[in-house]
Protein backbone atom coordinates (compact mmCIF):
# COMPACT_ATOMS: atom_id res chain seq x y z
CA UNK A 1 0.00 0.00 0.00
CA UNK A 2 1.46 3.34 -1.02
CA UNK A 3 2.38 6.05 1.47
CA UNK A 4 0.53 9.32 1.01
CA UNK A 5 2.44 12.49 1.78
CA UNK A 6 0.83 15.40 3.57
CA UNK A 7 1.20 17.60 0.50
CA UNK A 8 -0.45 14.97 -1.71
CA UNK A 9 -3.33 14.68 0.75
CA UNK A 10 -3.90 18.44 0.71
CA UNK A 11 -3.80 18.65 -3.09
CA UNK A 12 -6.03 15.63 -3.67
CA UNK A 13 -8.50 16.57 -0.95
CA UNK A 14 -8.75 20.12 -2.29
CA UNK A 15 -9.51 18.75 -5.75
CA UNK A 16 -12.17 16.44 -4.31
CA UNK A 17 -13.85 19.28 -2.42
CA UNK A 18 -13.82 21.41 -5.58
CA UNK A 19 -15.42 18.53 -7.48
CA UNK A 20 -18.02 18.16 -4.72
CA UNK A 21 -18.75 21.87 -4.92
CA UNK A 22 -19.13 21.74 -8.69
CA UNK A 23 -21.56 18.81 -8.60
CA UNK A 24 -23.61 20.50 -5.87
CA UNK A 25 -23.63 24.06 -7.25
CA UNK A 26 -23.57 23.74 -11.06
CA UNK A 27 -26.82 25.17 -12.50
CA UNK A 28 -27.92 25.55 -8.90
CA UNK A 29 -30.57 28.17 -9.66
CA UNK A 30 -32.35 26.02 -12.24
CA UNK A 31 -31.87 22.37 -11.24
CA UNK A 32 -34.05 21.00 -9.87
CA UNK A 33 -36.85 23.12 -11.32
CA UNK A 34 -39.70 24.40 -9.18
CA UNK A 35 -39.90 24.19 -5.41
CA UNK A 36 -41.50 21.37 -3.46
CA UNK A 37 -43.97 22.64 -0.80
CA UNK A 38 -41.97 21.10 2.06
CA UNK A 39 -38.96 23.12 0.93
CA UNK A 40 -41.11 26.24 0.61
CA UNK A 41 -42.44 25.72 4.15
CA UNK A 42 -38.88 26.00 5.46
CA UNK A 43 -38.34 29.12 3.38
CA UNK A 44 -41.48 30.77 4.72
CA UNK A 45 -40.63 29.91 8.32
CA UNK A 46 -37.12 31.28 7.78
CA UNK A 47 -38.38 34.55 6.31
CA UNK A 48 -40.74 34.98 9.25
CA UNK A 49 -37.93 34.27 11.72
CA UNK A 50 -35.55 36.67 9.97
CA UNK A 51 -38.09 39.49 10.15
CA UNK A 52 -39.07 39.00 13.77
CA UNK A 53 -37.54 41.80 15.84
CA UNK A 54 -35.23 41.75 17.57
CA UNK A 55 -33.27 39.22 15.54
CA UNK A 56 -32.81 36.31 16.30
CA UNK A 57 -35.76 36.14 18.69
CA UNK A 58 -37.93 34.63 15.94
CA UNK A 59 -35.78 31.52 15.66
CA UNK A 60 -37.13 28.35 17.23
CA UNK A 61 -35.64 25.09 18.41
CA UNK A 62 -38.54 23.26 16.78
CA UNK A 63 -41.10 24.41 14.22
CA UNK A 64 -44.33 22.46 14.83
CA UNK A 65 -45.97 23.12 11.46
CA UNK A 66 -45.93 20.57 8.63
CA UNK A 67 -45.46 17.47 10.81
CA UNK A 68 -42.89 19.27 12.96
CA UNK A 69 -39.37 20.24 11.95
CA UNK A 70 -36.19 20.45 13.97
CA UNK A 71 -35.07 24.05 13.74
CA UNK A 72 -31.44 24.21 12.59
CA UNK A 73 -32.06 24.23 8.84
CA UNK A 74 -34.75 26.90 9.08
CA UNK A 75 -32.59 28.99 11.41
CA UNK A 76 -29.57 28.75 9.12
CA UNK A 77 -31.79 29.86 6.27
CA UNK A 78 -33.09 32.75 8.37
CA UNK A 79 -29.51 33.94 8.83
CA UNK A 80 -29.00 33.78 5.05
CA UNK A 81 -32.07 35.95 4.50
CA UNK A 82 -31.12 38.37 7.27
CA UNK A 83 -27.54 38.84 6.14
CA UNK A 84 -28.16 38.92 2.40
CA UNK A 85 -31.54 40.62 2.27
CA UNK A 86 -32.24 38.40 -0.72
CA UNK A 87 -35.68 38.05 -2.28
CA UNK A 88 -37.26 34.61 -1.90
CA UNK A 89 -36.05 32.38 -4.72
CA UNK A 90 -36.03 28.56 -4.82
CA UNK A 91 -32.25 28.28 -4.87
CA UNK A 92 -31.86 30.24 -1.64
CA UNK A 93 -33.91 27.64 0.25
CA UNK A 94 -31.48 25.01 -1.00
CA UNK A 95 -28.25 26.88 -0.24
CA UNK A 96 -27.72 25.53 3.31
CA UNK A 97 -28.15 22.01 1.93
CA UNK A 98 -25.43 22.52 -0.68
CA UNK A 99 -23.02 23.92 1.91
CA UNK A 100 -23.83 21.03 4.26
CA UNK A 101 -23.17 18.52 1.50
CA UNK A 102 -19.77 19.99 0.65
CA UNK A 103 -18.73 20.11 4.31
CA UNK A 104 -19.77 16.47 4.74
CA UNK A 105 -17.42 15.48 1.92
CA UNK A 106 -14.60 17.18 3.80
CA UNK A 107 -15.69 15.63 7.10
CA UNK A 108 -15.83 12.09 5.78
CA UNK A 109 -12.19 12.34 4.75
CA UNK A 110 -11.13 13.18 8.30
CA UNK A 111 -13.33 10.53 9.89
CA UNK A 112 -12.44 7.76 7.44
CA UNK A 113 -8.75 8.65 7.66
CA UNK A 114 -8.97 8.45 11.45
CA UNK A 115 -10.59 5.03 11.24
CA UNK A 116 -8.89 3.43 8.21
CA UNK A 117 -6.00 5.61 7.07
CA UNK A 118 -5.48 8.50 4.66
CA UNK A 119 -5.95 6.47 1.48
CA UNK A 120 -9.37 5.22 2.58
CA UNK A 121 -10.20 8.75 3.71
CA UNK A 122 -9.44 10.25 0.31
CA UNK A 123 -11.36 7.53 -1.50
CA UNK A 124 -14.33 7.93 0.85
CA UNK A 125 -14.38 11.68 0.18
CA UNK A 126 -14.28 11.04 -3.57
CA UNK A 127 -17.05 8.45 -3.42
CA UNK A 128 -19.24 10.80 -1.42
CA UNK A 129 -18.48 13.71 -3.73
CA UNK A 130 -19.66 11.66 -6.73
CA UNK A 131 -22.59 9.87 -5.07
CA UNK A 132 -25.90 10.69 -6.74
CA UNK A 133 -27.64 9.83 -3.47
CA UNK A 134 -25.72 12.56 -1.67
CA UNK A 135 -25.55 15.04 -4.56
CA UNK A 136 -29.32 14.99 -4.95
CA UNK A 137 -30.11 15.77 -1.32
CA UNK A 138 -27.34 18.37 -1.26
CA UNK A 139 -29.35 20.30 -3.86
CA UNK A 140 -32.74 20.09 -2.13
CA UNK A 141 -34.02 22.22 0.74
CA UNK A 142 -34.60 19.27 3.08
CA UNK A 143 -33.20 19.54 6.59
CA UNK A 144 -32.18 15.87 6.63
CA UNK A 145 -28.94 16.58 4.72
CA UNK A 146 -27.53 18.17 7.89
CA UNK A 147 -27.81 14.95 9.93
CA UNK A 148 -24.85 13.09 8.33
CA UNK A 149 -22.83 16.31 8.43
CA UNK A 150 -23.03 16.73 12.20
CA UNK A 151 -22.67 13.05 13.06
CA UNK A 152 -19.61 12.69 10.83
CA UNK A 153 -17.79 15.67 12.31
CA UNK A 154 -18.87 14.89 15.89
CA UNK A 155 -17.48 11.36 15.67
CA UNK A 156 -14.26 12.62 14.14
CA UNK A 157 -13.60 15.09 16.96
CA UNK A 158 -14.58 12.56 19.62
CA UNK A 159 -12.31 9.85 18.21
CA UNK A 160 -9.50 12.32 17.65
CA UNK A 161 -9.70 13.41 21.27
CA UNK A 162 -9.64 9.86 22.59
CA UNK A 163 -6.75 8.88 20.36
CA UNK A 164 -4.74 11.85 21.58
CA UNK A 165 -5.26 10.73 25.15
CA UNK A 166 -4.48 7.14 24.20
CA UNK A 167 -1.19 8.23 22.63
CA UNK A 168 -0.11 9.90 25.87
CA UNK A 169 -1.16 13.51 25.28
CA UNK A 170 -2.35 15.47 28.34
CA UNK A 171 -6.02 16.38 28.71
CA UNK A 172 -5.29 20.04 27.88
CA UNK A 173 -4.20 19.09 24.36
CA UNK A 174 -7.35 17.06 23.73
CA UNK A 175 -9.93 19.31 25.40
CA UNK A 176 -10.74 21.32 22.27
CA UNK A 177 -11.68 18.13 20.41
CA UNK A 178 -14.17 17.12 23.10
CA UNK A 179 -15.64 20.60 23.21
CA UNK A 180 -16.09 20.69 19.42
CA UNK A 181 -17.39 17.14 19.36
CA UNK A 182 -19.97 17.78 22.06
CA UNK A 183 -21.23 20.97 20.43
CA UNK A 184 -21.51 19.40 16.98
CA UNK A 185 -23.11 16.21 18.23
CA UNK A 186 -25.80 18.09 20.14
CA UNK A 187 -26.39 20.44 17.21
CA UNK A 188 -27.27 17.39 15.13
CA UNK A 189 -30.44 16.85 17.17
CA UNK A 190 -31.76 20.05 15.56
CA UNK A 191 -31.52 18.49 12.08
CA UNK A 192 -33.64 15.40 11.47
CA UNK A 193 -35.63 12.87 13.49
CA UNK A 194 -33.44 9.91 12.42
CA UNK A 195 -30.51 11.53 14.25
CA UNK A 196 -32.04 10.41 17.53
CA UNK A 197 -30.38 7.02 17.14
CA UNK A 198 -26.95 8.66 17.52
CA UNK A 199 -26.70 8.47 21.36
CA UNK A 200 -26.25 4.71 21.10
CA UNK A 201 -23.34 5.22 18.70
CA UNK A 202 -21.72 7.84 20.93
CA UNK A 203 -22.23 5.55 23.95
CA UNK A 204 -20.43 2.77 22.09
CA UNK A 205 -17.38 5.00 21.57
CA UNK A 206 -17.35 6.02 25.22
CA UNK A 207 -17.72 2.41 26.40
CA UNK A 208 -14.89 1.18 24.22
CA UNK A 209 -12.48 3.89 25.34
CA UNK A 210 -13.40 3.41 28.99
CA UNK A 211 -11.87 -0.06 28.82
CA UNK A 212 -8.95 1.32 26.84
CA UNK A 213 -8.42 3.98 29.52
CA UNK A 214 -8.44 1.40 32.29
CA UNK A 215 -5.85 -0.71 30.49
CA UNK A 216 -3.72 2.29 29.65
CA UNK A 217 -4.01 4.04 33.00
CA UNK A 218 -5.56 7.29 31.77
CA UNK A 219 -8.94 7.04 33.55
CA UNK A 220 -8.62 10.54 34.99
CA UNK A 221 -8.21 12.11 31.55
CA UNK A 222 -11.05 9.96 30.27
CA UNK A 223 -13.42 11.21 32.97
CA UNK A 224 -12.47 14.84 32.44
CA UNK A 225 -12.92 14.59 28.69
CA UNK A 226 -16.23 12.77 29.06
CA UNK A 227 -17.49 15.46 31.41
CA UNK A 228 -16.48 18.20 28.97
CA UNK A 229 -18.17 16.48 26.03
CA UNK A 230 -21.32 15.87 28.06
CA UNK A 231 -21.48 19.42 29.39
CA UNK A 232 -21.04 20.96 25.94
CA UNK A 233 -23.72 18.66 24.53
CA UNK A 234 -26.15 19.43 27.33
CA UNK A 235 -25.82 23.19 26.90
CA UNK A 236 -26.41 23.04 23.14
CA UNK A 237 -29.27 20.53 23.33
CA UNK A 238 -31.06 22.25 26.24
CA UNK A 239 -33.44 24.45 24.18
CA UNK A 240 -34.70 21.51 22.14
CA UNK A 241 -34.96 19.29 25.21
CA UNK A 242 -36.97 21.99 26.96
CA UNK A 243 -39.29 22.29 23.97
CA UNK A 244 -39.99 18.56 23.95
CA UNK A 245 -40.44 18.58 27.72
CA UNK A 246 -43.08 21.30 27.45
CA UNK A 247 -44.62 19.84 24.26
CA UNK A 248 -44.27 16.08 24.79
CA UNK A 249 -46.60 15.10 21.98
CA UNK A 250 -44.31 16.61 19.33
CA UNK A 251 -41.42 14.31 20.23
CA UNK A 252 -42.92 11.07 18.92
CA UNK A 253 -45.96 12.15 16.91
CA UNK A 254 -44.42 11.69 13.46
CA UNK A 255 -42.69 8.43 14.40
CA UNK A 256 -45.92 7.00 15.76
CA UNK A 257 -47.82 7.89 12.60
CA UNK A 258 -45.46 5.83 10.43
CA UNK A 259 -44.62 3.03 12.85
CA UNK A 260 -44.61 -0.54 11.57
CA UNK A 261 -45.98 -1.62 14.93
CA UNK A 262 -49.34 -0.11 14.06
CA UNK A 263 -49.61 -2.68 11.29
CA UNK A 264 -51.71 -5.84 11.57
CA UNK A 265 -48.57 -7.88 10.77
CA UNK A 266 -45.68 -5.96 12.36
CA UNK A 267 -43.06 -8.73 12.28
CA UNK A 268 -43.78 -9.56 8.68
CA UNK A 269 -43.63 -5.90 7.73
CA UNK A 270 -40.41 -5.43 9.67
CA UNK A 271 -38.76 -8.30 7.82
CA UNK A 272 -39.97 -6.99 4.47
CA UNK A 273 -38.80 -3.45 5.27
CA UNK A 274 -35.38 -4.73 6.32
CA UNK A 275 -34.97 -6.60 3.06
CA UNK A 276 -36.06 -3.62 0.97
CA UNK A 277 -33.64 -1.35 2.80
CA UNK A 278 -30.72 -3.75 2.41
CA UNK A 279 -31.57 -4.27 -1.26
CA UNK A 280 -31.64 -0.53 -1.99
CA UNK A 281 -27.86 -0.31 -2.31
CA UNK A 282 -27.39 -2.80 -5.14
CA UNK A 283 -30.77 -4.04 -6.38
CA UNK A 284 -33.81 -1.75 -6.10
CA UNK A 285 -33.61 1.82 -4.87
CA UNK A 286 -36.13 4.50 -3.98
CA UNK A 287 -38.85 4.80 -6.61
CA UNK A 288 -39.64 8.45 -5.89
CA UNK A 289 -38.15 10.69 -8.58
CA UNK A 290 -37.61 13.44 -6.01
CA UNK A 291 -35.18 11.15 -4.22
CA UNK A 292 -33.65 9.03 -6.94
CA UNK A 293 -33.53 8.05 -10.58
CA UNK A 294 -36.69 6.06 -10.09
CA UNK A 295 -35.91 2.58 -8.78
CA UNK A 296 -32.18 2.71 -9.49
CA UNK A 297 -29.90 1.26 -6.77
CA UNK A 298 -28.56 3.96 -4.48
CA UNK A 299 -24.98 2.98 -5.35
CA UNK A 300 -23.49 2.92 -8.85
CA UNK A 301 -22.81 -0.77 -9.44
CA UNK A 302 -18.98 -0.70 -9.14
CA UNK A 303 -19.33 1.23 -5.89
CA UNK A 304 -21.99 -1.25 -4.79
CA UNK A 305 -19.51 -4.10 -5.32
CA UNK A 306 -16.85 -2.26 -3.31
CA UNK A 307 -19.44 -1.75 -0.57
CA UNK A 308 -19.98 -5.52 -0.39
CA UNK A 309 -16.22 -6.11 -0.37
CA UNK A 310 -15.91 -3.65 2.51
CA UNK A 311 -18.67 -5.45 4.42
CA UNK A 312 -16.87 -8.77 3.91
CA UNK A 313 -13.56 -7.29 5.10
CA UNK A 314 -15.29 -5.86 8.14
CA UNK A 315 -16.88 -9.20 9.05
CA UNK A 316 -13.55 -10.94 8.60
CA UNK A 317 -11.83 -8.35 10.78
CA UNK A 318 -14.37 -8.84 13.54
CA UNK A 319 -14.18 -12.59 13.29
CA UNK A 320 -10.39 -12.64 13.44
CA UNK A 321 -9.87 -9.96 16.06
CA UNK A 322 -7.50 -11.06 18.80
CA UNK A 323 -7.11 -7.84 20.74
CA UNK A 324 -8.57 -4.38 21.08
CA UNK A 325 -6.79 -1.33 19.67
CA UNK A 326 -6.96 0.21 23.12
CA UNK A 327 -4.42 -2.27 24.50
CA UNK A 328 -1.53 0.02 23.68
CA UNK A 329 -0.57 3.50 24.71
CA UNK A 330 2.02 6.04 23.68
CA UNK A 331 4.26 5.29 20.70
CA UNK A 332 2.81 1.83 20.10
CA UNK A 333 -0.69 3.33 19.79
CA UNK A 334 0.58 5.82 17.22
CA UNK A 335 2.11 3.06 15.08
CA UNK A 336 -1.04 0.92 15.02
CA UNK A 337 -2.60 0.52 11.56
CA UNK A 338 -6.10 1.99 11.84
CA UNK A 339 -7.35 -0.23 9.03
CA UNK A 340 -6.64 -3.28 11.20
CA UNK A 341 -8.58 -2.00 14.18
CA UNK A 342 -11.61 -4.19 14.86
CA UNK A 343 -13.25 -1.29 16.66
CA UNK A 344 -13.30 0.76 13.46
CA UNK A 345 -15.52 -1.91 11.93
CA UNK A 346 -17.58 -2.29 15.10
CA UNK A 347 -18.31 1.43 14.83
CA UNK A 348 -19.26 1.19 11.16
CA UNK A 349 -21.53 -1.82 11.61
CA UNK A 350 -23.20 -0.20 14.62
CA UNK A 351 -23.71 3.01 12.64
CA UNK A 352 -25.17 1.05 9.73
CA UNK A 353 -27.63 -0.87 11.89
CA UNK A 354 -28.65 2.09 14.04
CA UNK A 355 -29.21 4.37 11.04
CA UNK A 356 -31.27 1.62 9.39
CA UNK A 357 -33.57 1.36 12.41
CA UNK A 358 -35.70 4.50 11.74
CA UNK A 359 -36.18 3.29 8.17
CA UNK A 360 -37.28 -0.28 8.78
CA UNK A 361 -39.69 0.54 11.61
CA UNK A 362 -41.59 2.91 9.31
CA UNK A 363 -44.23 1.70 6.91
CA UNK A 364 -44.20 4.29 4.16
CA UNK A 365 -42.75 4.18 0.65
CA UNK A 366 -39.82 1.81 1.16
CA UNK A 367 -37.04 1.82 0.18
CA UNK A 368 -36.73 5.45 1.25
CA UNK A 369 -33.52 7.28 0.31
CA UNK A 370 -34.34 10.37 2.37
CA UNK A 371 -35.19 8.56 5.57
CA UNK A 372 -32.02 6.49 5.08
CA UNK A 373 -29.79 9.54 4.74
CA UNK A 374 -27.92 8.95 8.00
CA UNK A 375 -26.61 5.69 6.50
CA UNK A 376 -24.74 7.46 3.69
CA UNK A 377 -21.39 8.08 5.47
CA UNK A 378 -21.01 4.54 6.83
CA UNK A 379 -22.05 2.98 3.50
CA UNK A 380 -19.50 5.13 1.68
CA UNK A 381 -16.78 4.25 4.21
CA UNK A 382 -17.46 0.53 3.73
CA UNK A 383 -17.05 1.07 -0.02
CA UNK A 384 -13.84 3.02 0.57
CA UNK A 385 -12.44 0.17 2.66
CA UNK A 386 -13.37 -2.21 -0.14
CA UNK A 387 -11.68 0.04 -2.70
CA UNK A 388 -8.53 0.29 -0.61
CA UNK A 389 -8.37 -3.48 -0.37
CA UNK A 390 -8.96 -4.04 -4.09
CA UNK A 391 -6.24 -1.52 -4.90
CA UNK A 392 -3.85 -3.44 -2.65
CA UNK A 393 -4.75 -6.78 -4.23
CA UNK A 394 -4.26 -5.39 -7.73
CA UNK A 395 -0.96 -3.87 -6.70
CA UNK A 396 0.51 -7.32 -6.24
CA UNK A 397 -0.63 -8.46 -9.68
CA UNK A 398 -0.38 -5.37 -11.90
CA UNK A 399 2.54 -3.03 -12.55
CA UNK A 400 2.43 0.31 -10.79
CA UNK A 401 2.10 2.17 -14.11
CA UNK A 402 -0.94 0.21 -15.26
CA UNK A 403 -2.48 0.33 -11.81
CA UNK A 404 -2.25 4.13 -11.74
CA UNK A 405 -3.75 4.34 -15.22
CA UNK A 406 -6.59 1.98 -14.28
CA UNK A 407 -7.22 3.97 -11.11
CA UNK A 408 -7.44 7.26 -13.00
CA UNK A 409 -9.83 5.69 -15.52
CA UNK A 410 -12.00 4.36 -12.70
CA UNK A 411 -12.12 7.74 -10.97
CA UNK A 412 -12.94 9.41 -14.29
CA UNK A 413 -15.76 6.89 -14.83
CA UNK A 414 -17.27 7.68 -11.42
CA UNK A 415 -17.04 11.42 -12.10
CA UNK A 416 -18.68 11.09 -15.51
CA UNK A 417 -21.36 8.80 -14.13
CA UNK A 418 -22.20 11.28 -11.37
CA UNK A 419 -22.49 14.18 -13.82
CA UNK A 420 -24.43 12.22 -16.42
CA UNK A 421 -26.83 10.63 -13.95
CA UNK A 422 -27.72 13.87 -12.21
CA UNK A 423 -27.53 16.54 -14.92
CA UNK A 424 -28.65 14.44 -17.90
CA UNK A 425 -30.57 11.32 -16.91
CA UNK A 426 -32.32 12.82 -13.86
CA UNK A 427 -32.44 16.57 -14.50
CA UNK A 428 -33.76 16.20 -18.05
CA UNK A 429 -36.56 13.82 -17.12
CA UNK A 430 -39.66 15.47 -18.64
CA UNK A 431 -41.79 14.91 -15.54
CA UNK A 432 -39.26 16.42 -13.13
CA UNK A 433 -40.91 19.89 -13.20
CA UNK A 434 -44.15 18.28 -12.05
CA UNK A 435 -42.33 16.41 -9.30
CA UNK A 436 -41.09 19.71 -7.87
CA UNK A 437 -44.31 21.62 -8.49
CA UNK A 438 -42.80 23.99 -11.02
CA UNK A 439 -46.31 25.14 -11.91
CA UNK A 440 -46.73 26.44 -8.38
CA UNK A 441 -43.63 28.57 -8.88
CA UNK A 442 -44.97 29.81 -12.20
CA UNK A 443 -48.23 30.73 -10.51
CA UNK A 444 -46.34 32.66 -7.86
CA UNK A 445 -44.44 34.62 -10.49
CA UNK A 446 -47.68 35.34 -12.34
CA UNK A 447 -49.17 36.74 -9.14
CA UNK A 448 -46.07 38.87 -8.58
CA UNK A 449 -46.53 40.42 -12.02
CA UNK A 450 -50.01 41.71 -11.19
CA UNK A 451 -50.45 45.07 -9.47
CA UNK A 452 -51.22 45.15 -5.75
CA UNK A 453 -54.49 46.91 -6.53
CA UNK A 454 -55.84 43.77 -8.22
CA UNK A 455 -57.64 41.43 -5.81
CA UNK A 456 -56.08 38.00 -6.27
CA UNK A 457 -57.67 34.85 -4.83
CA UNK A 458 -55.83 31.53 -4.76
CA UNK A 459 -58.15 28.57 -4.30
CA UNK A 460 -56.13 25.74 -2.74
CA UNK A 461 -57.68 22.51 -3.95
CA UNK A 462 -54.59 20.38 -3.29
CA UNK A 463 -54.93 18.39 -0.07
CA UNK A 464 -52.33 18.25 2.65
CA UNK A 465 -51.54 19.11 6.24
CA UNK A 466 -52.78 22.55 7.04
CA UNK A 467 -50.59 25.43 8.09
CA UNK A 468 -52.60 28.30 9.53
CA UNK A 469 -55.73 26.92 7.96
CA UNK A 470 -54.37 26.46 4.42
CA UNK A 471 -53.04 23.17 2.97
CA UNK A 472 -49.25 22.98 2.72
CA UNK A 473 -49.15 22.81 -1.12
CA UNK A 474 -49.90 26.55 -1.08
CA UNK A 475 -46.56 27.16 0.64
CA UNK A 476 -44.72 27.29 -2.69
CA UNK A 477 -46.94 30.09 -3.96
CA UNK A 478 -46.68 31.88 -0.62
CA UNK A 479 -42.90 31.70 -0.71
CA UNK A 480 -42.51 32.97 -4.27
CA UNK A 481 -44.95 35.83 -3.60
CA UNK A 482 -43.59 36.39 -0.07
CA UNK A 483 -47.11 36.22 1.39
CA UNK A 484 -46.78 33.75 4.24
CA UNK A 485 -47.96 36.24 6.84
CA UNK A 486 -51.43 37.76 7.01
CA UNK A 487 -49.95 41.27 6.79
CA UNK A 488 -48.06 40.43 3.59
CA UNK A 489 -51.18 38.90 2.07
CA UNK A 490 -53.15 42.03 2.83
CA UNK A 491 -50.41 44.32 1.47
CA UNK A 492 -50.20 42.42 -1.82
CA UNK A 493 -53.93 41.79 -2.03
CA UNK A 494 -53.44 38.01 -2.28
CA UNK A 495 -55.96 35.81 -0.51
CA UNK A 496 -55.73 32.04 0.04
CA UNK A 497 -59.05 30.25 0.34
CA UNK A 498 -60.38 26.72 0.47
CA UNK A 499 -62.75 25.36 -2.19
CA UNK A 500 -65.59 25.61 0.32
CA UNK A 501 -65.08 29.39 0.42
CA UNK A 502 -64.86 29.90 -3.34
CA UNK A 503 -68.42 31.22 -3.52
CA UNK A 504 -67.46 34.14 -1.30
CA UNK A 505 -64.84 35.47 -3.74
CA UNK A 506 -65.95 38.97 -4.78
CA UNK A 507 -66.90 39.81 -8.34
CA UNK A 508 -64.05 41.22 -10.40
CA UNK A 509 -61.31 39.38 -8.53
CA UNK A 510 -58.70 37.34 -10.37
CA UNK A 511 -58.98 33.70 -9.33
CA UNK A 512 -56.21 31.11 -9.47
CA UNK A 513 -56.07 27.45 -8.47
CA UNK A 514 -53.54 25.22 -6.77
CA UNK A 515 -54.72 21.89 -8.09
CA UNK A 516 -54.70 18.48 -6.40
CA UNK A 517 -51.77 16.10 -6.96
CA UNK A 518 -51.98 13.93 -10.02
CA UNK A 519 -49.99 11.03 -8.60
CA UNK A 520 -49.34 9.70 -5.13
CA UNK A 521 -45.87 8.57 -6.15
CA UNK A 522 -44.72 11.69 -7.95
CA UNK A 523 -46.84 14.20 -6.06
CA UNK A 524 -47.12 16.30 -9.22
CA UNK A 525 -49.54 19.18 -9.43
CA UNK A 526 -51.77 19.79 -12.38
CA UNK A 527 -51.13 23.18 -14.03
CA UNK A 528 -53.02 25.92 -12.19
CA UNK A 529 -55.59 27.64 -14.33
CA UNK A 530 -56.74 31.23 -14.20
CA UNK A 531 -60.46 31.78 -14.13
CA UNK A 532 -62.00 34.55 -16.14
CA UNK A 533 -62.99 37.53 -13.99
CA UNK A 534 -66.59 37.51 -12.98
CA UNK A 535 -68.74 40.07 -14.78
Amino acid sequence: MMDVSRRTIIVVLTAIVILAGFLRLYHFASIPPGLYPDEAMDGNSALEAARTAPFPSGMKAFYPENNGREGLYVNALAVVFKVSGAAPEPWIVRLPAAISGILTVLGIYFLAAELFGAEAGLFAAFLLATSFWHINFSRLGFRAIMAPLFLTWALYFLLKGFKKLESGAPFSRAASFYLAGGVLWAAGFYTYIAYRVSPALIALVFAFYWFAARRGGWQRSYLRSSALFTAASAVVAAPLAYYFFTHPGTFSERTSELSVFHSATPLQDLARNTWKTLAMFNLQGDGNLRHNVMGRPELFWPVGILFLVGIAIGLRSLGGATKHPGHTRGADAKRRDPARSPFSFVLLFAWFLLAMLPVVISNQQLPHALRSILMIPCVIMFAAVGGRAVYGWLGSAVSARWLRLATLCFLALLTFEAYNTYFVLWAKNPILPDVFNADYVSLGRELNALPASTPKYVVVEAPGFRSRGIPVPAQTVMYITDTFSADAQAAKNIHYVLPTDEASIPAGASVFYVRAPGSDQIVAALPPTKAAPAP
